[in-house]
């Protein structure tokens, strides 16, 4: 892996771990939830009741489905999906004559939403292979549904939508900031998010699955990532221009064409896609704001050069005081600049596990200590307020000149676990 020095961070390693902390209970005998109250005290000098046999537990009923936190934002949410591929970089891997071939999703804000069908949180193929590989397949018939519509009109405001890009982790996968992600949307952003091929679980259209690879020649060093988001604000400009970069000439949902403001860019991403967000963001000059989710800043080569242009960290695991890649790359930034950290937040913290995995927890009867082994001590409901607020005014400040507040001015009594470091 990438993240020379120190034991690398993946998805797929993480979720094993909570598998073992927590998931020894089989679904079909899992108990009701712990906090059950079992029924209030006698009266003072009542007799005391007869004892009763302690009743078998009852089995927690299977939700319909898990579910992602609505977004909170003013506009119904669209996407839709492209094929992309890069003919500047051909795929060793693949063999000769192929490209880089990736997958992408737009989310921007919608109109007219009611007869266009809600997106799944993974394709089925994808969410197939994943589950699996994390040790999660019971679960498959629970995915959450996303808020996006799939192919609903973009909505059209009389101004072209600011756009980000977004980046995923080690052996993650593009859906797994859809909070984060079509919270902007619903105020206005186009999100594209890319699966980087080879350290990703992803569905072709024509039913390829692509799964993470263990090739050591394989791109999935940050550098990579960073090359595939560069290659995202190229298909962005396409798509400014009026043209379909999609590889198969689907077509689009109206109002996508010429609807994206090229001039108006932003990048951010998690663990190493934050890593590769900041490197990006360094190299290029479209992008006019730069944000890290708890990205190690280790790679090889070193980040390097200065930093004019805004740039925020939300760190969890991978501070400046433990990182020193983190530190360098801090000492690089000459413009507006923001550290922030969650108090009780893992490397996880950021992104749907927050919303997800409490749920998961009362599935299959995890103990709070259980639970908080996997996404720390940071409560969930302000962990995912978190992620809805503080991206979106950091972009809102820097791509629109809107300021929400004073939110990145100084810590907030809305927002207690946040904390600003100097």
């Amino acid at each position: 892996m990438p993240f020379t020095g120190r034991k690398a961070m993946t998805r797929r390693h993480m979720l094993g771990a909570a598998l073992a902390a927590g998931a020894a209970v089989p679904l079909a005998t899992v108990a009701g939830p712990a906090w059950a109250d079992p029924g209030a005290p006698a009266a003072p000098g009542s007799p005391a009741p007869a004892p009763t046999p302690t009743p078998a537990p009852t089995p927690a009923p299977i939700p319909a489905r898990l579910t992602l936190p609505v977004p909170t934002g003013p506009y119904p949410v669209g996407t839709v999906q492209l094929h992309l591929v890069d003919r500047s970089r051909p795929d060793d891997i693949a063999g000769p004559g192929h490209f880089r071939e990736l997958m992408a999703t737009v989310w921007y804000p919608a109109r007219d939403v009611e007869r266009y069908p809600v997106a799944p949180w993974m394709p089925a193929g994808a969410l197939t292979a994943f589950l699996a590989d994390v040790g999660f397949s019971a679960l498959a018939d629970l995915a959450p549904f996303t808020s996006g519509h799939v192919g609903a009109p973009v909505l059209r405001s009389g101004r072209r939508l600011p756009v980000l890009v977004y980046a995923h982790g080690a052996h993650s996968h593009q859906g797994d900031h859809t909070t984060m992600v079509q919270e902007l949307a619903s105020h206005g952003y186009a999100v594209v998010t890319v699966a980087h091929t080879y350290d990703t679980y992803a569905e072709f259209p024509d039913g390829r699955i692509a799964v993470p690879s263990g090739d050591p020649k394989a791109p999935t060093a940050p550098r990579d990532f960073a090359a595939d988001l560069r290659f995202l604000l190229d298909c962005v400009e396409q798509l400014a221009a009026g043209c379909n970069p999609d590889v198969d000439r689907r077509e689009l949902p109206a109002g996508l064409l010429g609807g994206l403001d090229p001039h108006r860019m932003g990048a951010f991403g998690w663990s190493k896609g934050g890593s590769a967000a900041a490197c990006a963001t360094l190299e290029d000059e479209r992008i006019r704001a730069g944000l890290s989710l708890d990205g190690p800043m280790e790679m090889n080569p070193p980040l390097s050069g200065e930093l004019d242009r805004p740039f925020m960290m939300m760190t969890a695991v991978f501070t400046r005081a433990q990182d020193p890649a983190a530190a360098q790359f801090w000492s690089f930034l000459r413009g507006w600049r923001l550290n922030i950290q969650a108090q009780g937040a893992v490397h996880v913290s950021y992104g749907d596990n927050e919303a997800l995995f409490p749920q998961v927890a009362k599935l299959l009867g995890w103990s709070g200590q259980q639970l908080q082994g996997t996404i720390g001590t940071l409560d969930p409901d302000e962990g995912v307020k978190i992620q809805q607020a503080y991206p979106l005014a950091f972009f809102d400040e820097h791509l629109r000149g809107h300021r929400r507040g004073h939110l990145l001015d100084g810590p907030s009594p809305a927002f207690p676990a946040v904390t600003f470091l100097p």
